[in-house]
């Protein structure tokens, strides 16, 4: 029954999508008949979908600023943006939509596509717009407030092992604080493959700093309960997370940052000197921001163990709600076994909410996904998610030839099945707390 409505309303959507595709191939006409230029037209969707990774300094392996930047690769931009391969996005359009979206509506391919057809003209040299600059990071428009760092380099081996690293950062804060948004730079894209961000209020796991994860005198830092066990999470792919206005994180004074750093395995010997920048609140904050994650423990059908030369498909459960929350985000989490994923809620009156679709999975591309609104979820409501997994040689990304029985861990050859969400619950009367700048 609940397959059977996703399925009707994923048909519909795919409908709408297609009119919109026989729509646009109409404008093609149109679009031959008044030339299309990259000053008058082109421009203002690199600027605003492209550039902000594609510049000097972004994550991006080129610019896109200028006609020269574009028009020299204007065969590849309209391959890529004709499969939607870029700008890359992950999240089925048609089964749940984005505050956060990073998608070019059918008319901005199609008039890439006459642009690059027609010889890319740059048009009116008097029209070349002034390039935008990057002062921080592209995605935000405000300033962070706290800017902490490892507190020295780490010295990545040349092993060739994938290594797995605690630090404590110490943020020395006067007061309480409340966080409009966090954001991780990672000091080596090359080599830091993911980080999760946590929160020490005790000041009693300061020694942990440097330490391996294999290190067994981790156990004993383990025993100190963590204020927040998922404060953030860097992926590849993953941007900087706002929160809704009026809401926000709350951060105590004088707590330690925990960042679990996953490297990636290297030959030679480099450094690494991460940073994670903290936005705090300037409006009134009447809901706090927690974090909820089903994880492997939660998966119903155990054990999860992908057998080699088969496909697997596991399901997540949560309990039912103790009370009505509302929805900020979801984060998918899988490895390279993955293939597709999906998450949904269903209300005691058996309504079925879409969450999260992905129907192909890129291990190397993975992204918090911020609904337009936040989505109520009636109390008593449950959470499912169900991922694919392919252990067979038809994965092009399985690490290992030929395949291998995989279990849960945290090497990139382990496998792992999560997902993380931001939310709030029901909501009080009156602020919490007037201003972290009070």
């Amino acid at each position: 029954m609940v397959f059977d409505e996703l399925r009707q309303k994923i048909a519909k959507s795919w409908i709408c999508f297609i009119l919109l595709g026989v729509g646009c191939g109409l404008m093609n006409d149109a679009y031959a008949q008044n030339q299309i230029t990259f000053n008058d037209h082109v421009v203002h969707i690199i600027h605003r979908n492209c550039t902000p990774c594609h510049h000097k300094g972004g994550i991006g392996p080129f610019s896109l600023i200028t006609y020269q930047d574009v028009a020299k690769r204007a065969d590849f931009i309209q391959r890529v943006t004709g499969t939607r391969y870029m700008p890359p996005w992950k999240a089925d359009p048609t089964f749940q939509r984005y505050k956060n979206e990073r998608l070019l509506k059918p008319h901005e391919i199609n008039l890439i596509k006459v642009w690059v057809e027609n010889g890319a003209p740059q048009g009116d040299l008097q029209k070349v717009p002034s390039p935008p600059t990057f002062a921080n990071n592209p995605h935000l428009d405000i300033e962070p407030d706290l800017i902490l760092p490892m507190t020295q380099p780490y010295e990545i081996s040349d092993t060739g092992i994938e290594d797995f690293r605690f630090f404590s950062v110490p943020t020395n804060l006067e007061k309480d604080v409340y966080l409009k948004a966090i954001e991780f730079e990672p000091g080596n894209r090359r080599y830091v493959h993911h980080s999760r961000i946590m929160v020490d209020t005790t000041n009693q796991i300061r020694g942990i700093d440097r330490m391996s994860e294999y290190d067994p005198r981790i156990k004993e830092f383990q025993k100190t309960p963590l204020a927040d066990e998922f404060m953030y999470g860097w992926v590849p792919g993953n941007l900087p997370i706002v929160f809704p206005d009026g809401t926000g994180k709350p951060l105590k004074k004088n707590s330690d940052l925990i960042f679990n750093v996953h490297y990636a395995p290297s030959g030679v010997p480099d450094t690494d000197q991460s940073t994670v920048k903290l936005y705090f609140t300037k409006k009134p904050v009447s809901r706090e921001v927690k974090t909820f994650a089903l994880r492997e423990n939660d998966i119903v059908n155990q054990p999860f163990v992908i057998p080699a030369n088969n496909v697997k498909t596991f399901y997540l459960r949560s309990a039912p709600l103790s009370n009505e929350i509302q929805l900020i985000s979801v984060l998918p989490h899988m490895h390279t076994l993955g293939q597709s994923f999906i998450a949904y809620a269903i209300t005691p009156a058996g309504e079925t909410i879409p969450l999260v679709r992905i129907n192909d999975w890129d291990f190397n591309w993975q992204s918090t996904y911020v609904f337009r609104e936040p989505l109520t979820i009636p109390e008593r409501s449950i959470i499912y998610a169900e991922g694919v997994y392919d252990n067979t040689s038809n994965n092009p990304e399985n690490p290992n030839v030929p395949p291998k029985t995989v279990t849960y861990g945290w090497n990139t050859t382990d496998e792992m099945m999560n997902l993380i969400m931001y939310y709030l619950d029901a909501p009080p009367i009156g602020p919490i707390r007037r201003d972290s700048q009070d």
